[in-house]
């Protein structure tokens, strides 16, 4: 549905976006991550209309934006981060309005407005003028506004800014609702919200499409796992239970209080190695007081992502992790000059 090729946007001198390239399927909730200032918004507009791309290409269910712009622009519905709408006017009488800007044949307008008052959960507020309802009710008008013409793509920049954590959840469960029907681009620079709906993330930084794939695949490729496994026994019996165990890599066991023993292990990529070391440990009569494997969380691979390509910069590295050879290194690890 939604395709970038080389996308570049400059203003002036100002490299805003640099050779960015995905693609959204039919379906898909892709979350677009990134801080403050990454170009998130930049591609986000190019992709609407807003802005023509300096150079690359970027198509909508298969129309290409530069030269089928209205038709593009029937196809999307746009959310944007601070919504334009008129406070004077009622909920339903706003979106009326929307309906008949969009093309919506006045026949059909009462039953669209009802439809995405219905997929935004506004009906309650439909009389009230929209400069009287609050902050979250507003960005539902807008939602609402995005989907009056029945798109099947929706690109949301930044739908829960400003909204406190009730009115945050109850956009998610919107947001959740509406992947049924359309294809959604997220955007948000708040990482737990993107993950509780997003079957898929894109992080970009300093212009640059740095990750695309699912997020624990990204976090378990960039750091991998950690089993840790604590017993009542001997570091020898422990390590000797853990030897040889396919998808580890050990530390030495080490003693603990009172009698116990502790190890942790690297679990390579797609290994589950829990269950046989549990049938080894129970063998071995070493009762288990822990057994568990971690992994970093999102926020902590975001921040290595981002706030660690300072350090990398002169090492030439760039590249998508998750879509090719080109990752970079983990903290703790080497990188080949």
């Amino acid at each position: 549905m939604l395709r970038v090729q080389d996308l570049t946007k400059r203003f002036g001198q100002t490299l805003a976006v640099d050779r960015v390239t995905f693609e959204v399927a039919r379906g898909e909730v892709v979350g677009f991550l990134g801080p403050n200032g990454a170009g998130k918004t930049t591609t986000i507009r190019v992709l609407t209309g807003y802005h023509p791309a300096t150079s690359g290409s970027a198509h909508v269910d298969g129309l290409d934006v530069a030269r089928d712009s209205l038709a593009v622009r029937a196809r999307i519905g746009y959310l944007p981060e601070n919504v334009p709408i008129y406070p004077d006017l009622r909920v339903v009488e706003y979106l009326r309005f929307r309906a008949a800007l969009k093309g919506v044949p006045a026949k059909q307008r009462r039953a669209a407005v009802e439809r995405a008052m219905h997929k935004a959960d506004i009906v309650d507020v439909q009389r009230k003028l929209v400069g009287h309802v609050s902050r979250g009710y507003r960005q539902r008008v807008g939602l609402a506004d995005a989907l009056v013409a029945n798109p099947p793509i929706l690109i949301l920049d930044e739908p829960t800014s400003g909204l406190d954590p009730n009115q945050r959840r109850r956009i998610k469960e919107v947001v959740r609702d509406l992947a049924v029907e359309h294809t959604v681009l997220f955007s948000s620079h708040i990482l737990g919200e993107v993950q509780d709906v997003a079957s898929r993330i894109l992080v970009i930084d300093r212009g640059v499409l740095r990750a695309d794939g699912k997020a624990a695949d990204l976090v378990a490729q960039a750091f991998g796992r950690t089993l840790h496994v604590a017993v009542a026994g001997s570091p020898e019996a422990l390590a000797a239970a853990v030897r040889d165990l396919p998808g580890l890599e050990p530390e030495p066991a080490t003693a603990g209080p009172e009698g116990t023993a502790r190890l942790t292990a690297r679990v390579a990529a797609g290994a589950d190695p829990a269950l046989e070391l549990g049938r080894r440990l129970l063998a071995a009569g070493l009762a288990v007081q822990e057994l568990r494997i971690s992994a970093p969380t999102l926020e902590e691979y975001f921040a290595w992502l981002t706030e660690g390509r300072e350090q990398q910069a002169g090492s030439g590295q760039q590249g998508v992790a998750g879509s090719g050879p080109a990752v970079a290194a983990a903290p703790g690890t080497e990188v080949a000059s």
